[in-house]
């Protein structure tokens, strides 16, 4: 019988079900659980960094609630390339590499995907936000790490504090690679839509909403969750940009916002360890479980 592994990080192995965001954590392990064992799948659980576990005797690991690898990225970038010589990897370690940096935004608009515009710094290469704004006649902008998770070090800068925020970006472009973008004012009036992709296939989406004076939309900052039925072109951008994904992903999401004239485009591309909602839609399980099995031989 053919053993998949699930991975979480050590936070979230043992988990309280009495909390609802726990509850909704094992929901979601159980509804994929279940649909990989319908089609003859052994399933276990652990977290990435379990020493004591043998990924060489599972066929193959895919990654769900791993949210801790950002703060520790070059641990789990060294665990990575490690595990993928013994095991399956899902989504693929290539895809896993190239999606953690958010300089994919910059390959998908090569390939002809609507993404939001950015501008792309890297570490110690500085450039002052007036000049990047200058040139791209950007007022507001928002400024973010190309490797993070959680809006971690994640800014919203008005014109009129362009200025005194110079000091600020330097110092993390002095720790990290960033990205400038545009800032859309739609995300604190229409949100940002998170679309479900498995296997190639739109599935089902949600749309999150800001709290009032908030432009993050992560529950971290009282950010909410609500349906959403996005129309015939939001989801041929979704589905258009997993189809030029090398290899296709088992599973991701496509978040979306629009800009001031309602056009959609592409915000994050999640294919390493995103949220996917499969509990407003318990039966995305299963196509969630064909996506993993395309990989596993």
């Amino acid at each position: 019988m053919r053993k998949i592994t699930i991975l979480t990080c050590k936070k979230y192995l043992e988990l309280d079900t009495s909390v609802p965001y726990e509850a909704n954590i094992q929901l979601e392990y159980n509804l994929l659980k279940d649909a990989l064992v319908s089609k003859g799948v052994s399933v276990e659980r652990t977290n990435w960094d379990n020493t004591d576990y043998n990924f060489a005797k599972t066929d193959a690991i895919v990654f769900r609630t791993i949210w801790d690898y950002f703060e520790r990225y070059e641990e789990f970038s060294v665990w990575l390339e490690k595990v993928s010589k013994l095991t399956t990897v899902i989504n693929p370690l290539s895809l896993i590499q190239w999606n953690i940096d958010k300089h994919y935004l910059a390959d998908l608009s090569d390939k002809g995907v609507s993404v939001m515009e950015s501008v792309f710094i890297n570490t110690g290469e500085h450039q002052s936000l007036n000049a990047i704004c200058l040139k791209k006649g950007w007022d507001d902008i928002v400024i973010k790490p190309a490797i993070s998770g959680a809006a971690m070090h994640t800014y919203k800068i008005m014109a009129s504090e362009i200025s005194k925020n110079e000091a600020l970006f330097r110092k993390l472009v002095d720790e990290r690679d960033m990205l400038v973008q545009e800032f859309q004012p739609t995300i604190m009036t229409k949100g940002e839509t998170s679309l479900m992709i498995f296997n190639g296939k739109f599935t089902h989406a949600i749309l999150k909403r800001t709290k009032e004076g908030e432009f993050r939309v992560q529950d971290d900052f009282g950010g909410t969750v609500h349906a959403y039925e996005p129309n015939s072109n939001e989801i041929e951008l979704a589905e258009k940009a997993f189809a030029v994904c090398d290899p296709k992903p088992a599973y991701g999401r496509a978040d979306i916002v629009w800009d001031t004239e309602g056009n959609p485009m592409i915000s994050e591309l999640e294919i390493i360890e995103p949220e996917l909602w499969v509990r407003t839609y318990p039966n995305s399980a299963f196509d969630f479980a064909e996506g993993i099995l395309s990989f596993v031989k």
